[in-house]
């Protein structure tokens, strides 16, 4: 089994102020996944443009103040519930049309945090959809949370990917990102930064958030996630979904074009 994530700054133009998806990026990633060979596929896409926007403007997530906050945070989870939703019919449908048996997996359907951290979670349906060929794609979205003091939030794809990690035991998660993998230091802003072959704890750089606005962790989020993964035995590598071939070779088992993110 591998689990691939999308990052949302791959198939969305990230810094669009309204959602935007990149339709190059989408189709040929599509076409890369088509072409490759696997036996087991789960897909995690990011939100993007689709749902950072909605998600900070009406602070999901961040504590209730009073009734009235509790209203106008409520329209905000059903704005951004139903654009990530916009978004993952565009993702599948792109990947139908390869030849991809590609299913909807709805997050705020079948999943409850508390203090942000996912707390149930029912796998059941989608070992499922793998056990009859299908690939499930899962996405960043909005959920209930148990917490009082925010009850709804944000739950970013890394953390569902850190989940699934844990409990469905993947031969290979693979990360596409927007930059080639790990660095010393945001390579948008630095040009000393230094690419990493290998990561092992949050100590071996100096890490920075990305260049936009990420409400659910940046480079720094995704990394803690990976490390914790690693922790328990399943290894990781950051790659650049947007070079040509790069998701094609790593579904084909290709290592070294990345950052391995693995067990010290």
């Amino acid at each position: 089994m591998i689990i691939l994530k999308l990052g949302g700054s791959v198939i969305t133009k990230k810094e669009a102020e309204k959602p935007l998806i990149d339709h190059d990026n989408l189709n040929r990633i599509s076409d890369e996944i088509a072409e490759s060979s696997f036996d087991k596929l789960i897909i995690v896409h990011g939100a993007g443009s689709f749902g950072h926007p909605s998600a900070k403007k009406y602070e999901i997530g961040s504590p209730i103040t009073d009734e009235e906050d509790f209203a106008r945070k409520k329209l905000g989870f059903c704005i951004t519930q139903s654009w990530v939703k916009k978004l993952n019919t565009l993702v599948c449908d792109s990947l139908r049309k390869k030849g991809v048996l590609a299913v909807s997996v709805q997050p705020s359907s079948f999943i409850i945090t508390k203090n942000k951290r996912i707390h149930s979670c029912n796998l059941d349906l989608i070992n499922k959809y793998l056990e009859l060929g299908f690939v499930p794609v899962i996405y960043g979205d909005v959920v209930p949370d148990l917490d009082k003091s925010i009850k709804i939030c944000v739950l970013s794809g890394d953390q569902i990917i850190n989940y699934l990690g844990e409990n469905l035991k993947p031969t290979r998660v693979i990360l596409g990102s927007d930059v080639d993998g790990i660095y010393t230091k945001n390579p948008k802003k630095y040009e000393d930064a230094k690419l990493l072959n290998t990561v092992t704890s949050c100590d071996d750089l100096v890490a920075e958030g990305s260049l936009n606005v990420d409400v659910t962790g940046g480079m720094n989020g995704k990394l803690t996630e990976l490390i914790e993964l690693a922790q328990l035995g399943v290894e990781s590598e950051i790659i650049n979904a947007g070079k040509e071939n790069f998701v094609k070779r790593a579904l084909n088992h290709e290592k070294g074009i990345g950052t391995l993110i693995k067990k010290k």
